[in-house]
């Protein structure tokens, strides 16, 4: 049975070799490793169990970056926002490239989607069971 320091020097060495070979599991830098590191998640994920560990450091890599780079600004801001319903809704825009005109099927015209956004209207339960049945999504999601 191996003794904690050997077990923590052979992890050592282990950590020290993968990060000469897959960098990208602990940072990331540019918006080109970046699209290497989700081309490299795909990949990892067709057999998550084996790949788990490699998925959760690359998964932390990613989030860190996409949490700091200018290219995700805006979308991180939106998520910002307070009310769970409208940053649900925002995110569904951003995904689809709709716009407050998109929507007066499942919240109203385009003054009432704008109030949406604003905070100064909140969505209803028939609005949230209307947008979760256009996107094949779970309403859940509109509760954070």
């Amino acid at each position: 049975m191996l003794v904690i320091a050997e077990v923590t020097a052979e992890i050592k060495a282990l950590i020290t070799e993968l990060n000469l070979r897959a960098p990208l599991l602990r940072e990331i830098h540019n918006k080109a490793e970046h699209e290497q590191a989700l081309l490299l998640m795909e990949a990892l994920l067709e057999d998550d169990e084996t790949n788990l560990v490699a998925i959760e450091a690359l998964g932390n890599a990613i989030a860190r970056y996409e949490s700091q780079a200018e290219l995700f600004s805006e979308f991180n801001e939106q998520l910002n926002v307070s009310d769970p319903a409208v940053a649900t809704l925002m995110v569904l825009m951003e995904q689809h490239g709709l716009n407050t005109t998109d929507f007066e099927a499942e919240i109203g015209k385009k003054s009432m989607v704008s109030q949406v956004l604003k905070g100064n209207k909140r969505l209803t339960r028939d609005h949230i069971e209307r947008l979760a049945k256009r996107f094949q999504i779970s309403p859940a999601l509109f509760f954070g």
